[in-house]
């Protein structure tokens, strides 16, 4: 489009007038909005600029908010038009309005990503949006939310104090899968209704222990669950979470030098157990000393028909067996030679040589979720009773229990100097 010649000539030196000469091929630069800039490149031919093809060919593709319309660009391009041209004729109109639909610059879609690309990057391990140091394919200037999982809902199952729900086995079956702390963040609330759920659970199994066995107190969740989290200092494993849930009780809750009974729930591992772990030096060679000199004791405990068939894989009524299979319960950490201060030809030297005096049953996620899980926990607690019992009278044992045997050790002593 002709630019209007408004300007009169101006007069040279020598008094004559000369008309103004046509500007350069290079137009010098100058201070317009980009809006106006717009306008005033709007030709009434369909055909691009050969110069304009080559600046775009060698430039950077321009931003999306440039090619987005603002919405005040027609109304610059009416005011633009009405000052610096004339008004166009009805040819050079048909011209625009035919203009083809290739040669009008297309606007660039804004917006979140599609479901499929989404996905994608989601279903990568490891690559997860929600995990720090992961970048998004986006434009400049775009930003992506992502939004918590929420809890599981209940669905046909309700909540309950005394059962362990299927969404709480569900949640640590993830956590197995995806055992690192970015993850359990985000899943967070996840976790807080399964804990939820399990400290419910263990404080209305609390009262029905204390019916089984009376010196159990009754005390507060805090007090009975473990942690979920790992020490991993001196751990080859890495993983920072446990992928169960468990409690323990004793004469003074989780913690002490009591026999505990023990409650695990995790899926395909839940079990429970009674017992002495790991015990220090102390009442471990109380144990020690108890077998060495009143082994009927602790065998007449396991010769229990019960327990033989709950606890000792359904071994026969035969002695031997019996204490071969418990000792093959606490072989992990054994000693593999005697015991210090005990001969090899102990007759009790297998007992002697462990380090835990434990037993327990593994049960399926049918027996332990639902309604018949506390009642079968609770029929197993009362089997492993008198197993507690007889262990804490040899390492904790009560007032009137500590003079009789130091009755029964003068006994020994004084028979052994008669008979010298």
């Amino acid at each position: 489009m002709a630019r209007p010649k408004s300007k009169q000539p101006v007069p040279n030196s020598n008094g004559s007038s000369e008309k103004q000469s046509a500007p350069s091929a290079t137009p010098t630069p100058t201070r317009q909005s980009k809006r106006v800039k717009t306008s005033l490149s709007t030709t009434s031919t369909p055909k691009k600029s050969p110069y304009f093809e080559a600046e775009s060919s060698q430039s950077e593709p321009e931003s999306e908010i440039e090619n987005e319309a603002s919405g005040y660009e027609d109304e610059d391009q009416s005011a633009v038009s009405a000052m610096s041209s004339p008004p166009e004729s009805e040819e050079e109109v048909e011209e625009v309005d035919h203009t083809s639909e290739d040669d009008k610059p297309r606007k660039r879609k804004r917006g979140r990503p599609s479901t499929a690309s989404v996905a994608t990057v989601n279903s990568v391990k490891g690559k997860e949006l929600w995990r720090p140091g992961v970048k998004a394919d986006q434009a400049p200037g775009e930003q992506v939310f992502i939004k918590l999982p929420k809890a599981r809902q209940p669905g046909k199952t309700p909540y309950t104090d005394d059962t362990i729900h299927p969404n709480t086995m569900l949640f640590l079956a993830d956590l197995k899968e995806n055992n690192d702390r970015e993850w359990l963040k985000v899943h967070d609330a996840d976790y807080r209704q399964s804990k939820q759920d399990f400290d419910s659970f263990v404080e209305c199994l609390t009262e029905k222990i204390i019916e089984k066995d009376e010196t159990i107190p009754e005390l507060p969740p805090k007090d009975l669950t473990f942690r979920i989290y790992r020490d991993i200092r001196f751990s080859p494993d890495p993983t920072p979470y446990k992928t169960h849930f468990s409690a323990a009780w004793s004469r003074t809750g989780r913690k002490g030098p009591y026999a505990h009974y023990y409650v695990q729930v995790q899926p395909g591992g839940s079990f429970v157990g009674a017992g002495i772990w790991h015990p220090e030096a102390e009442p471990l060679g109380l144990l020690r000393r108890a077998v060495d000199r009143k082994a009927h004791e602790l065998k007449m405990v396991l010769m229990d028909p019960l327990i033989r068939k709950e606890c000792l894989g359904g071994v026969g009524n035969d002695e031997k067996k019996v204490v071969k299979a418990f000792c093959a319960s606490n072989a992990d950490n054994a000693l593999k030679n005697k015991p210090k201060g005990y001969g090899a030809d102990n007759p009790n030297i297998e007992l002697l040589r462990l380090r835990n005096y434990t037993m327990g049953r593994k049960l399926k996620d049918e027996e332990i979720v639902g309604a018949n899980g506390s009642t079968r926990i609770t029929e197993l607690i009362g089997i492993l009773s008198p197993f507690i019992a007889h262990l804490n009278s040899v390492v904790m044992p009560d007032e009137e229990q500590d003079s009789s045997d130091e009755d029964e050790a003068e006994e020994e002593e004084e028979a052994e100097q008669s008979d010298e």
